[in-house]
């Protein structure tokens, strides 16, 4: 019996469960991911030498651990951490460039080939190159913080409402004592818990959607939201422990700036209207010595661009948590042959929903029996509605450019300011997206826009007259994206001209087990 390999890029929720899945169908796995350990952001984890904690900052801790034993401890699974996807091959007949709008839903021939960088960190030095040719290939990459910009946003002290959740996760440290979480989306609370139970002082969390907003998008319906009672409890637990420890959340209010002498030392915050304008003589003054931010999630799309799949842009053009992703079928594949998606690529909606959707994309990407009835039950736990409910509850509303001064940097790498850019958008010489990039700097530095990206493209088609010139519907365009780049990873110069070595798809005799069990 010949088993099919089946290559899982990221080892998060999506990533795990894939993995899993597809081993539970008798396939070959190998698991690739940067971290050194699976588990993604959701499930962080501190370094084993440190002591056990008795909180519950890791919700679902004990299933987690379950399923990563499972999975790393198979004989036909190969676990590759500290490693990157730096690049996919297109080396089949079918990986042509897809038909618009829609997944192959079926179609033959070989996934892209998979290029690593193997044996340490991102910036590590000694990494070997490596390919890895498969039958079927998931991606599973997640996603990271999006932060607009406002005056002061660079300044130490202020992060991404990610960091913070991974330094009390992955370290046990806390990034202040008197932090202010702001931004927009469910994910603010969880932060917040977060910081307390890790001993942090948060002073308030600014919601910077409005309560007329928020309440005809969450109450519409609300028996709709009953097969996501998990995601309602963890919600629960959140807004619990900002009332036991007495935390203000406030609605329709967002930090319009940051201030301090060589680090922030105050926050100004302002109420918003339901558009993210600043309504004038609402501000107020905070001191702090941290601040986290977040405005949704940007998916991480380098590697499915690269191995053309299609993309769907946000659907009302509010960006946030709205788009662009992965257009997928019911089994999860994607519009090239052997390449299926699954997780936060294809939609922000939560842990259990990127379980279920990495549990059927490695149960398909493996060949497996469509007829086992778990995949009914997997199928209906992916909830592609409380994705779409999210993102009408959270947009970005269009006014927060108002928040921007001239001097306000958008580019935090290269130090481009947002009169920069006004400049450059106004110029029909340097409007093109490739001319301004290179006529501004901005998203050309070590990030390579994948914090100002989203940003800089946004700015782009509302201040450059998409109505009459045209130019900002090209920023729109996939092959725009900031997202799309060549090398998905950074890589030196010698790594790049390094040989590069094949891995051996090692043969294992051992017999499926229990299908799509998530536990």
């Amino acid at each position: 019996m010949t088993r099919r390999h089946v290559v899982v890029a990221g080892a998060g929720p999506a990533g795990l469960a894939a993995a899993h899945a597809a081993l539970a169908a008798g396939a070959r796995v190998t698991l690739v991911d940067s971290a050194e350990q699976p588990g993604g952001q959701y499930h962080r984890m501190p370094p084993e030498a440190y002591a056990e904690h008795p909180g519950t900052l890791r919700h679902g801790r004990a299933a987690f651990l379950r399923r990563r034993h499972r999975v790393l401890t198979h004989p036909r699974c190969r676990w590759l951490p500290e490693t990157s996807v730096w690049a996919l091959e297109r080396t089949g007949p079918g990986d042509g460039a897809p038909a618009a709008g829609t997944p192959a839903g079926g179609g033959f021939g070989p996934p892209p080939r998979v290029h690593l960088l193997c044996g340490g960190p991102a910036d590590g030095a000694g990494r070997a190159r490596r390919t890895l040719d498969a039958d079927a290939l998931v991606l599973a990459t997640g996603a990271h913080d999006r932060v607009l910009p406002f005056p002061g946003w660079e300044l130490p002290g202020v992060c991404t409402a990610g960091a913070a959740q991974a330094l009390v996760k992955g370290e046990r440290l806390v990034i202040g004592d008197r932090v202010v979480v702001a931004g927009s989306g469910p994910f603010l609370l969880a932060v917040a818990a977060s910081l307390l139970e890790a001993g942090a002082g948060v002073r308030e969390v600014l919601e910077a959607g409005t309560f007329p907003a928020l309440g005809r998008n969450w109450l519409d319906r609300p028996w709709e939201l009953a097969a996501q009672l998990g995601k309602t409890a963890e919600l629960g637990r959140g807004a619990a422990a900002l009332v036991r420890h007495r935390v203000t959340y406030r609605l329709g209010r967002a930090v319009v700036e940051a201030r301090g002498d060589g680090r922030v030392e105050e926050v100004v915050t302002a109420r918003l209207r339901p558009d993210w304008s600043v309504v004038a003589g609402t501000e107020r003054t905070v001191p702090v010595d941290a601040l986290c931010v977040g405005h949704g999630f940007t998916p991480r799309l380098e590697l499915p661009l690269a191995a053309g799949c299609t993309v769907r842009g946000a659907p009302d053009g509010t960006g946030g948590g709205a788009g662009p992703f992965v257009v997928v079928d019911g089994e999860q594949r994607t519009s090239v042959p052997g390449v299926f998606a699954a997780g936060e690529i294809t939609g922000i909606a939560g842990a259990p929903a990127a379980r279920a959707e990495g549990a059927v994309a490695g149960w398909a990407a493996a060949g497996g029996d469509r007829a086992v009835p778990a995949l009914r039950v997997l199928r209906r736990s992916r909830d592609e509605g409380f994705a779409r409910r999210l993102a009408r509850a959270h947009p970005i509303g269009a006014g927060w450019p108002g928040w921007l001064r001239r001097d306000t940097i958008v580019c935090r790498c290269e130090e481009t300011d947002y009169g920069t850019l006004c400049a450059a958008f106004d110029d029909a010489a340097q409007a093109a997206p490739r001319v301004a990039k290179l006529s501004t700097r901005a998203g050309l530095g070590p990030c390579q826009a994948r914090v100002c990206g989203p940003t800089v493209a946004e700015l782009r088609a509302r201040l450059g007259d998409a109505g009459s010139t045209g130019r900002g519907t090209d920023a729109e365009r996939p092959e725009h994206a900031p997202h799309r780049r060549p090398l998905a990873q950074p890589l030196r110069l010698g790594e790049l001209a390094a040989a590069s070595e094949p891995f051996a798809v090692p043969e294992d005799p051992s017999d499926p087990t229990d299908p799509t069990d998530q536990r």
